[in-house]
């Protein structure tokens, strides 16, 4: 049986739109043990606000107190479903000490399994200063983090008259790649080794750019003293990935760059409930039973035999 690290559900009483599989636990619980699924960690992106475009700057104008009844309200709905739901607690990684308490009281509570944080705020990746004592946080946490990407993805002004579903698949999927190669690139796994950080949509292309970050922090004339001590490619092989993204090449990509133990089983069920069966189709032909384990040990949890 699988654990499946990358699901979304509304709590009870909040309407803020999205597709029909927000709002019925049920079915995704019945439609996921019938391919082998039995446990998903969900979490919102947007705490209590909401992934259509457009609504991205509201997301962070919510303080720790909304944030926490919303994520309150996700843990109520685990506990109806306590053989099949854990939750993340979402936050705000540029909103300071008020959001980090607030998390840090939320994870002492058994539904709570980790994080959940956008891949940029408001157009500024995670290696910002300001993510500084997020990072520290998290870490000292010990719990994963995943990096989802926000309502507004860096860039997504510039193809918004393309439709919805080009900033949803497609520059939500560039957010990723640039900003978990940013974390990296910025030194954040070095200062923070304990870090567990969970790049979504399989990591975007995270596992064909080792040699693009290396070259990109490489020394330069007149700025030898800003190289990093270590490359990139070496931080960047301690990213978790998940299989979100439903490409057997890109899976076979991660399991050859990053490894299988580093290989989570994510599906983005709800809203992706039409792709479900097919991600767990390449997921069993590519890796079979390899990743049933890897949720159990990074986030501490147990499956049926």
């Amino acid at each position: 049986m699988l654990i499946d690290v990358h699901g979304h559900l509304a709590p009870p009483g909040e309407r803020a739109g999205g597709p029909p599989g927000l709002h019925d636990p049920e079915a995704m619980i019945e439609a996921k043990l019938a391919l082998g699924v039995e446990m998903t960690i969900i979490g919102s992106p947007v705490g209590a606000g909401s992934m259509l475009p457009g609504t991205g700057a509201a997301n962070y104008r919510q303080d720790a107190a909304t944030v926490r009844a919303h994520n309150e309200a996700l843990a109520e709905l685990a506990r109806r479903h306590p053989a099949h739901l854990r939750c993340y607690a979402y936050l705000d990684p540029f909103a300071g000490e008020a959001m980090l308490g607030q998390a840090a009281e939320l994870l002492a509570e058994p539904e709570f399994v980790g994080l959940i944080v956008n891949t940029s705020v408001e157009g500024r990746f995670l290696s910002s200063p300001r993510a500084d004592d997020f990072f520290a946080f998290a870490a000292e946490a010990g719990v994963p983090v995943l990096l989802h990407p926000p309502a507004e993805p860096v860039g997504a002004d510039a193809v918004l008259d393309l439709g919805p579903g080009v900033v949803e698949h497609l520059a939500r999927l560039n957010d990723v790649t640039m900003g978990v190669a940013a974390l990296v690139c910025a030194g954040r796994l070095e200062r923070h080794p304990g870090l567990q950080l969970i790049a979504p949509g399989g990591g975007g292309a995270l596992g064909l750019l080792a040699e693009k970050l290396d070259l990109a922090m490489a020394p330069r004339p007149g700025r030898e003293e800003q190289a990093p001590r270590r490359l990139p490619s070496r931080s960047l092989r301690r990213i978790l990935v998940d299989t979100s993204c439903p490409n057997r090449a890109q899976l076979r990509a991660n399991l050859d760059f990053f490894g299988v133990e580093q290989v989570l089983f994510g599906t983005d069920a709800p809203p992706l409930m039409g792709e479900l069966e097919r991600m767990v189709g390449i997921v069993s032909e590519l890796a079979p039973g390899a990743l049933a384990a890897n949720a159990e040990r990074v986030f501490g949890l147990g499956v049926r035999a």
